[in-house]
């Protein structure tokens, strides 16, 4: 029985972290649809409203002036790459998620070689950036591909025929 409520219980974090990544795959397409919407400068201003009052106490905040320069940084070339990453990610998360959502099992594979894509490609930028944040995305993706294995490896059991 012991056996049985750890695979309920790694069944239940397996769908809380694919229903993460649905959400963060939904923020993206918004903010990639914003993105698109919206134009830089309004952005910056926007930002800068919001970080008002952070910077007045400390002109060095550190996440405050990081979004403000990225939203100045978001002009032609650099504005079509993040539109079109964001809505490409945030589409291929939500269609991936859905599906394993639905226990299709076409979709386990694809998401172990999406999710590990990310994993590598965000290891890689870490390299460059030393992002704690990033750092903690891309253990969180690592977990997921473990989870969606065990998941498919269950999955795939229980639609074997019996006595196979």
């Amino acid at each position: 029985m012991k056996k049985q409520s750890r695979k309920l219980v790694m069944h239940e974090v397996f769908r809380a972290g694919i229903t993460l990544k649905g959400f963060d795959g939904l923020m993206e397409l918004i903010g990639g649809i914003l993105l698109w919407l919206v134009k830089p400068d309004t952005m910056s201003n926007a930002v800068r409203f919001l970080f008002q009052h952070e910077l007045s106490r400390d002109p060095q905040d550190y996440l405050a002036t990081h979004v403000l320069h990225a939203t100045q940084r978001l002009e032609g070339e650099n504005k079509t790459f993040a539109i079109l990453f964001l809505l490409s990610h945030g589409l291929v998360k939500i269609t991936i998620v859905g599906a394993l959502w639905l226990d299709q099992l076409w979709a386990y594979p694809l998401a172990l070689f999406v999710f590990s894509a990310f994993g590598v490609y965000q290891s890689y930028r870490w390299t460059h950036t030393h992002s704690w944040f990033l750092a903690l995305l891309t253990v969180f993706d690592f977990v997921i591909v473990y989870l969606t294995w065990v998941e498919y490896r269950i999955q795939k059991k229980a639609r074997e025929p019996r006595g196979a």
